[in-house]
């Protein structure tokens, strides 16, 4: 950090520790079978991490792809120097196929109308177009329905012997993963390996098949083929809390999100804190003000619930979450104004985790993590290896 921004603190930061990012893509490398090769799923701004450092971290830990869910995340990594393989996978009509194809990235395609609009960009171009076809093997998204699937593959075939495209992958999602012995899970497995089979014979020969998120690549080594995909585990949190926390998984969460204490003040008993006064004293107390608030991505649902480090104790939100501050009552305990309120991190120093947000607030961690705004600056440790 430079001398102005010591000078001059952020009122809240989240800390992203590349370390235990290429850590844990590490980790999740030597948990992949059969030499299968690892995408480092990249796509939200890198669940809320910041792209481009996470991207070059997960390359410089292993990674052999990189999957992002929009072109526009996958073109930023090739207008900053990536090089490796790329997938981007959530298209619409009329996407920016010629940009992407031109940049070399791996597009993928789900229906005919998706194979028309790239053989008719590569057409433009006069490039093949790198696709992977997405069968919908049960999540009921994205991906090609197997009655549809026969012509589709066909229809690829013709023109990969055109010469307009080739088919590089062949994919799918899983909807239950995170729930092993799940019946939908076996299903699925089938239907993949059912869609791989007519492919096959319709002549496609893919460079990788690729079914394992992550909680599949930490649980369910028979669905790893020739690629895992994780994503949120390459930051360091569970996919599947109630089966082992990070650290069980070889995992460490990534980010720690914190903010300095704008206000510290004495109020007597029955004071009303934040809108509606949902919360009010007990007895006279401290309140510290923690200057985030949903516009920085803390749940509103936290309200009442969200956990918070406060002058070395858990605290809990007093009150509502505003939009840009709440209140934590400090009871006896005193600090000052510029201390450190830890919303979440890694768990090491007694500090809530984002899970312990999730629970709080009834949802899961990745949206914890994603929903961190733009406002809060990222800042990165340990850039190099």
């Amino acid at each position: 950090m430079n001398t102005a921004a010591a000078a001059h603190p952020p009122r809240a930061r989240a800390e992203i520790d590349l370390a235990a990012l290429r850590g844990n893509v590490r980790a999740l490398r030597e948990r992949a079978v059969g030499g299968a090769g690892l995408m480092a799923v990249v796509k939200a701004d890198a669940y809320g991490h910041g792209l481009l450092p996470c991207a070059r971290a997960a390359r410089q830990a292993g990674a052999d792809w990189l999957g992002t869910a929009t072109p526009e995340e996958a073109l930023a990594l090739r207008a900053n120097g990536d090089t490796g393989p790329v997938l981007a996978w959530l298209w619409t009509p009329g996407g920016p196929w010629e940009r992407a194809i031109d940049a070399d990235i791996d597009v993928s395609a789900s229906g005919l109308w998706a194979l028309a609009e790239i053989t008719a960009a590569a057409r433009t171009l006069g490039r093949t177009a790198r696709v992977h076809l997405k069968a919908d093997t049960g999540l009921g998204r994205n991906g090609c329905q197997p009655a549809d699937w026969a012509e589709l593959v066909a229809a690829a075939r013709a023109a990969e012997a055109e010469g307009t495209l080739r088919v590089t992958g062949l994919w799918s999602h899983f909807a239950c993963a995170d729930e092993p012995g799940h019946p939908s899970i076996v299903r699925q497995l089938d239907a993949f390996r059912e869609a791989l089979g007519a492919a096959e014979r319709a002549g496609l020969r893919p460079e990788v098949r690729h079914l394992a998120n992550s909680p599949a690549t930490l649980t369910l080594p028979e669905a790893h083929f020739d690629l895992v995909r994780p994503g949120v585990s390459c930051y360091g949190l569970s996919p599947a809390p109630e089966l082992g926390a990070p650290q069980d998984f070889g995992l460490r969460p990534a980010m720690t999100l914190s903010a300095a204490l704008a206000n510290v003040k004495r109020v007597p008993g029955g004071h009303g804190v934040s809108y509606g006064h949902t919360y009010t004293t007990p007895g006279a107390t401290t309140l510290a003000l923690v200057p985030v608030g949903y516009a920085d991505g803390v749940p509103r649902h936290g309200s009442g619930t969200g956990p918070v480090l406060v002058a070395g104790k858990w605290r809990t939100v007093a009150g509502r979450v505003a939009m840009d501050q709440f209140v934590v009552d400090l009871g006896g305990d005193t600090a000052e104004p510029g201390d450190e309120a830890v919303l979440f991190g890694p768990g090491e120093r007694g500090e809530p985790t984002a899970e312990d947000w999730a629970r709080a607030v009834g949802t899961i961690g990745y949206e914890i993590i994603t929903r961190v705004g733009a406002r809060v600056p990222r800042v990165y440790i340990n850039r190099e290896p």
